[in-house]
């Protein structure tokens, strides 16, 4: 406190000073030659003033920066970077339009080209803010051609399509990182930071599960990473505005132009009520299982009983259900089972059938 009262009470001197010089030349006091005594008052008051203000000056300016500091803070990273360009774009425009400006005028010389200057460049802020979406999908395409060329000059991640925003559920699945190492899958794959965010608190948790569930979705994310066939984007980027997570991927995904990446059936639902494109992991693992028509044979291990009578069930390699009618009493037991049936749900793919030593009592 002591360095900044000295501080103030040299520029109230200076400013003391410069009052008395001013005023004397314009004849409202006398000049300083002729009183000196003048001068030195005027210097002697001015630091005398500089020093009361102070504790005023000093917290005034301590509340401004913390204010504006915790404005950043709130404020996502990308936004003050894309403010930051808009307003140096702004400052500059505004400079080169004051260029033809006459600098002998007064006000409009020295003022003017200030004022415009200033009002460019939160003009630009303002804008490129409030535009940050078309932005950002501009510089999205130009990239995406980019990747396009280098994808035809033999570049190692070839063409990159549409942005697939990835979703935590699908992420702590795992099945993602084994269709992105097959190729199938093209990026850019975007990470929200949200979505990470969510991932770091179930690997945080209290609950083994939960924790053991987000700590295999962060090996998961890592490996994805790690592979050369699709590029991985963490976007750091929050939809304020919306508190849910499945919602804020929504309108991310809108904002981007791009597609939601998901094993959620009512995150699939959401998305598509809104027009926005879904990729289904579930989905397409049941387009890829192996096609069962009715009349095949096959042989299946009834692990428990279902819920009809008599009714036994069993699984496939893949998961596939298997509804064996008449199949209770074979319950531990590797049986020959015909198709009879193929249900195709929401859920997945179910096979009834029935075992063959009835089909031949038959």
């Amino acid at each position: 406190m002591n360095a900044a009262r000295l501080l103030m009470a040299v520029l109230g001197g200076l400013l003391g000073f410069k009052g008395a010089t001013y005023f004397s030349e314009i004849g409202f006091l006398p000049a300083p030659s002729a009183a000196m005594w003048v001068l030195i008052a005027t210097i002697v008051v001015g630091s005398f003033i500089g020093a009361l203000l102070t504790r005023p000056v000093v917290v005034g300016l301590s509340e401004a920066i913390s204010g504006v500091i915790g404005v950043l803070h709130r404020t996502p990273t990308y936004d003050i970077a894309v403010g930051s360009l808009g307003l140096i774009s702004g400052l500059i425009i505004g400079v080169l339009a004051t260029l033809p400006l006459p600098r002998d005028i007064p006000v409009v010389g020295t003022v003017l080209p200030a004022a415009v200057t200033l009002i460019m460049g939160y003009i630009g802020a303002v804008v490129a803010v409030r535009k940050r979406d078309d932005l950002t999908h501009m510089v999205s395409t130009i990239g995406t051609k980019g990747s396009e060329r280098s994808g035809r000059s033999g570049g190692r991640t070839g063409k990159q399509g549409v942005p697939k925003i990835v979703d935590t559920s699908v992420i702590i699945d795992g099945r993602i990182a084994d269709v992105v190492e097959t190729g199938f899958l093209e990026g850019p794959l975007v990470v929200p930071s949200f979505v990470l965010a969510e991932l770091q608190h179930i690997a945080d948790s209290a609950d083994v599960l939960k924790r053991n569930r987000g700590r295999r979705g962060l090996d998961i994310l890592n490996r994805i990473q790690k592979d050369a066939k699709v590029l991985v984007q963490i976007l750091d980027r929050d939809v304020p505005d919306v508190a849910d997570v499945d919602g804020k991927l929504v309108r991310l995904a809108k904002q981007l132009e791009g597609r939601v990446v998901t094993n959620d059936f009512n995150l699939n639902k959401v998305a598509e009520l809104q027009g926005v494109s879904v990729l289904n992991i579930n989905e397409l693992v049941n387009a890829v299982k192996p096609v069962v028509l009715p009349g095949e044979e096959m042989i299946v291990r009834i692990v428990k009983d279902g819920k009809e009578q008599g009714q036994g069930v069993g699984y496939l390699d893949d998961g596939t259900m298997i509804v064996v009618d008449g199949g209770r009493r074979y319950i531990g037991d590797t049986v020959d089972v015909q198709v009879t049936n193929v249900l195709q749900t929401a859920a997945g793919r179910m096979i009834f059938a029935k075992p063959k030593v009835m089909e031949r009592a038959l």
